[in-house]
């Protein structure tokens, strides 16, 4: 998702202050030895276009609290960002590139790292490579343009407040904060506001979604005068790249190289093809490449019932969803899945050939971008932990997937309690509502329908197919 506009949200050369680490030693860097770590914290090269100073970045949600949505936490975990307590105090995420343009962005983990819970009570558990289901991208564009246009986005206001959070920062600094600094972040935020008002024609995209393509035909320059189509989708897993190779990847199967996937994905995040740290992004390539789903915990499977679905599985399902099929990895027409039509929709033959100009010049300028006429066929592995289901998370557990009666016309999202017999997280209900975002499926891009295929086995076939789904 491209998130900001062209314009560099600062360009003053400044010195800033690094932040706080762990015992008074600077625990932030643009890279980390973990790969974990490395996958969470470090930087992909977002920072020049889109990345915001980083005192200026820690304090708005202190000084600009009442900017923030509604929802559990507190601060940026408001937004949906996700904490686990390391040394620099980020959320996962975010990365940090430090030095004379010390500024936070974004990473492969905003939109790749996700968590459920057993239960109300339970610990919450942080899964890597799994679709970030609490993260509201769009929500985090929305609360940095309304703090840029407040009247409080000024010196006195927000250097008061990066000192009292921890800054140490000089005489000259401080001028340069009043004179340039301060200024310049408020007008990148407000071009790329300028670059982002197509968000206002079409629905919310809502946690767990992104419209991945309409921000690059602003991009690349096409008009969106006229253009009012809904690209968004639901933000996919990263495991098992390997198996991946070759298959027609995004939702509609515009793209079947797994590199390019990946660099699409960077520069979406507000990477450009100069800023792009291809090192660093050849690190987490090599990682997801054999990166393999959390297993369902093994007392939630009923195994009896999933070794009668496994067959129904291989007779219904398998053809197009197992690796090494046939149709798996290819794409099904529309007219046949039946599915909101969308998101295939704003992807057009002039959008694939701008596609493949980006990168002009180096090694691996883009090549591979099509118009298609349908959905991916997708496989299935780690399912448990990518609900919602359908290209547009419109389906909240396999239970309603295979049962299309049970399909709700709203139900809340965000919410991570699991549903262990539904398969997939608890979308009614008052903890549900009070923690969660509503989605409706009479919205445009939201729909429901389609994707009937296993729908006419017996219930007791589907039940037990569900159960097998789990083991997946």
């Amino acid at each position: 998702m491209l998130l900001l506009g062209p314009a560099a949200l600062w360009a003053a050369s400044v010195v800033v202050a690094q932040p706080p680490g762990d015992d008074g030693r600077r625990a932030d860097a643009a890279s980390f030895p973990g790969i974990e770590d490395h996958f969470k914290y470090g930087s992909i090269g977002t920072e020049e276009r889109v990345g915001v100073p980083y005192w200026i970045w820690r304090v708005l949600p202190t000084v600009f609290a009442d900017k923030l949505p509604p929802g559990p936490g507190d601060g940026y975990a408001r937004i949906g960002f996700l904490y686990d307590n390391a040394p620099h105090g980020r959320p996962i995420g975010t990365s940090f590139l430090p030095g004379r343009f010390a500024r936070v962005g974004l990473n492969c983990a905003t939109c790749h790292v996700g968590t459920y819970r057993d239960r109300p009570d339970g610990p919450r558990r942080i899964v890597l490579g799994m679709p970030a289901n609490q993260m509201n991208l769009q929500s985090y564009l929305r609360f940095l343009s309304a703090c840029a246009k407040d009247p409080r986005f000024r010196y006195d206001v927000l250097m008061p407040a990066m000192q009292q959070a921890g800054a140490q920062i000089g005489l000259i600094d401080r001028l340069l904060y009043r004179l340039f600094v301060i200024g310049r972040v408020r007008d990148g935020i407000l071009d790329g506001e300028r670059q982002n008002a197509w968000f206002d024609a079409r629905p919310p995209q809502g946690p767990g979604r992104v419209d991945t393509f309409n921000p690059y035909k602003v991009m690349l320059g096409m008009s969106m005068a006229n253009d009012t189509s809904v690209g968004t989708v639901d933000l996919p897993s990263l495991w098992n790249q390997r198996l991946r190779r070759g298959l027609w990847l995004h939702w509609d199967g515009n793209n079947d190289t797994v590199e390019e996937r990946n660099k699409s994905a960077a520069i979406g995040a507000g990477a450009t093809p100069d800023s792009l740290d291809l090192e660093s992004m050849s690190r987490i390539e090599t990682w997801i490449l054999d990166l393999p789903p959390r297993p369902i915990p093994i007392e939630r499977v009923d195994r009896t019932r999933a070794a009668l679905g496994e067959p129904v599985y291989r007779a219904a399902c398998a053809a197009c969803h197992a690796f090494g099929a046939p149709h798996v990895g290819q794409v099904t027409a529309i007219a046949d899945v039946g599915t909101d039509r969308e998101r295939l929709d704003s992807f057009t033959a002039e959008l694939a050939r701008g596609m493949n100009t980006i990168g002009q010049g180096k090694p691996w300028q883009f090549k591979r971008f099509r118009k298609t006429e349908g959905y991916a066929n997708m496989p299935l592995d780690g399912l448990w932990l990518r609900a919602p289901y359908l290209h547009n998370g419109s389906v909240p557990t396999l239970r309603a997937l295979l049962f299309p009666e049970e399909r709700p016309q709203t139900f809340y999202r965000r919410y991570d309690v699991y549903d262990w017999n539904a398969v997939g997280f608890v979308s009614s209900g008052a903890a549900a509502e009070g923690e969660g975002t509503i989605f409706d499926t009479r919205l445009r891009g939201n729909g429901n329908r389609g994707h009937l295929y296993g729908t006419g086995l017996s219930r007791t076939d589907r039940e037990n197919l569900i159960e097998y789904l789990k083991t997946l």
